[in-house]
């Protein structure tokens, strides 16, 4: 049996770790590595047209299939282009590993062609980063990084010479088993015994719920109805948390509706579950709360807390529920569920009646029409902005569907990368990106990965010619909108160019035809929406601040000879804007 080289074992440890698939371009550095992924059996070469999708779709791959994903770049920028993807995952505590391949050992710090220093460059997004300068150090220091990845939650580096790569490997290396699951953490019983009596003192109880509730559905149910709670959730919670949960009260936040801002503002107790919820202004100063979390450095660093308990949700829950006494009293949560129904008739349903008569498309019929027809099943990948508001207020989770999104990071052009990685994971299994026109054409290049392996992903493009989540942040800040408009193309015509089925929507009626057939279609399609520029998501308080912003700006658009802009905004956010 001939000798293997570092490439080879590195491409073995991968494929022993449980990684199906590579995603990456190929360069000088990584040709090694590369070659041996194409001899080897057990692992997938996917060639992307920028490192930055290979590192969303690694991401995406982790979070579907729950398990350790990679990808890989070239020296310099190659490798550089990883880094957002890799923020991303690394702040949605999905495990991946990248291979960040380096330039010949004997150059680095002599200004060599394409020399970075990737382990200074990808310290912050990383649990694990660290060079591989010698054989000898294979495979303990890649077994390390995957445990950091899997055990941690997050992402691991691990920069390689091309030079070193391509060396003998060392002979009777360490090689162990490698850990692929993370345990569960129960927390100690003087945080459950102080958390049953704050519970058992509160006449009012609200649960707030993140991701972290993921897999925890039955246990929350469950303790909601013993203290009678309602329950809100951020927008990473959503897909875990509001299918059949009869004390929903909605979403709070930026992109909130529904009553969870007032549920969790007018209780006794607030209890967060798994939620590293970054918007403390829409957090009560004068409630107690509770903050359950598995990562001890979360609790607490969004609110002034009363209790920090240590542990993740189910193993909490199913500790505290059989402890606390049952509540009777359901004056609170039918009140909060009453306004949450009220602030859904008057605000999710607007732009869904009455439809055939609104051109440009209202982008939220467009999310309620993709909502009936998409899959019960089907996996959703979001690009940040207003794509996340309408995936937020009209997609529906039912326990099977999954909505990806960079909710943590926030990037851009994520959903289109997200959705490559998501559809590899099981070609039968639908994937819709719904894609804003600003990130598609971002990374619009790698809609031609979709060709290359026919991935049959269906890209919903919400097609504003916009950065609409950019001009209603400049609208709340009393700024008129400036150097957001987008000329676009007809994108089904780009489409169809590049061999994939295209299909062209500007009237309501076509919706829902053109959605079908995209759907039915076996290959990738692009469905080109073109949407109302001028609606707006209104978060669920308006400040008197935010208020004065908006005035301002609308002033400013007016004095500019733009009344007609503001006369549309106005008939098409109307019914939607809470009064301060």
């Amino acid at each position: 049996m001939a000798k293997q080289n570092v490439s080879e074992q590195f491409v073995d440890i991968l494929v022993r770790a449980g990684v199906k698939r590579l995603y990456g371009v190929v360069g000088d550095s990584l040709n090694p590595v590369v070659d041996a992924v194409r001899r080897h059996a057990g692992i997938e070469w996917v060639q992307v047209r920028h490192e930055e999708t290979a590192a969303f779709a690694a991401g995406a791959e982790s979070q579907v299939t729950g398990t350790l994903a990679a990808c890989a770049g070239s020296c310099g920028p190659g490798n550089l282009h990883l880094i957002n993807g890799l923020y991303d995952a690394h702040r949605s505590m999905t495990p991946v590993l990248a291979l960040a391949s380096h330039i010949p050992s004997s150059e680095i710090g002599l200004g060599y062609f394409q020399a970075t220093h990737p382990e200074l460059l990808f310290q912050e997004c990383s649990h694990y980063n660290e060079m591989i300068s010698n054989p000898q150090q294979m495979p303990r220091l890649l077994q390390t990084a995957i445990q950091h990845a899997i055990g941690r939650g997050g992402v691991s580096v691990v920069s390689m010479p091309g030079d070193i790569a391509s060396q003998p490997a060392p002979e009777k290396s360490i090689e162990h088993a490698l850990v692929t699951s993370r345990p569960s953490v129960k927390p100690g019983d003087e945080e459950i015994e102080k958390l049953c009596a704050m519970i058992d003192a509160a006449k009012r109880v609200t649960l707030f719920c993140g991701s972290g509730t993921a897999g925890a559905h039955t246990e929350v149910m469950e303790f909601a109805e013993r203290v009678k709670a309602p329950v809100g959730h951020a927008l990473r919670g959503k897909e875990w948390i509001q299918y059949d949960n009869p004390y929903d009260v909605g979403m709070s936040g930026l992109l909130g509706y529904g009553a969870a801002y007032e549920a969790t503002n007018e209780c006794d107790l607030l209890i967060l579950l798994g939620t590293d919820f970054p918007y403390n202004a829409f957090l009560p100063t004068d409630v107690k709360i509770v903050q359950v979390d598995v990562r001890p450095e979360h609790l607490g660093r969004r609110s002034k807390l009363d209790l920090a308990v240590w542990g993740d949700v189910r193993e909490t829950l199913r500790a505290v529920t059989p402890r606390v006494k049952a509540k009777t009293d359901r004056k609170f949560l039918d009140r909060m569920l009453k306004k949450h129904a009220d602030a859904l008739e008057g605000v999710v349903k607007a732009y869904t009646r009455k439809v055939e008569k609104h051109i440009p498309i209202h982008p939220e019929y467009v999310a309620s029409v993709l909502d009936e027809l998409a899959d019960d099943d089907a996996v959703f990948t979001v690009d940040t902005g207003m794509c996340n508001v309408w995936a937020a207020r009209y997609l529906t989770p039912n326990g099977k569907r999954r909505v990806i999104g960079s909710f943590s990071h926030g990037s851009m052009a994520n959903a289109l990368p997200q959705a490559i990685g998501a559809q590899f994971t099981d070609r039968n299994r639908q994937v819709v990106s719904m894609s804003g026109d600003g990130g598609f054409t971002m990374l619009m290049g790698d809609f031609l990965t979709l060709v290359q392996y026919d991935l049959p992903v269906k890209v919903v493009l919400f097609n504003n010619s916009s950065l609409g989540m950019v001009e209603l942040e400049m609208l709340v800040a009393g700024l008129p909108s400036f150097g957001t408009t987008n000329k676009n193309p007809d994108f089904a015509e780009i489409a169809r160019a590049a061999g994939a089925y295209g299909v062209r929507v500007e009237k309501p009626k076509q919706l829902e035809g053109a959605l079908k057939d995209a759907f039915k279609h076996k290959g990738p399609a692009l469905v080109d929406v073109v949407t109302d520029p001028n609606a707006l998501s209104i978060p669920p308080k308006i400040s008197a601040d935010m208020v004065t912003g908006f005035a301002l700006s609308a002033s400013k658009i007016v004095l500019d000879g733009g009344v007609g802009k503001m006369l549309q905004m106005a008939r098409s956010n109307i019914r939607n804007v809470p009064r301060p």
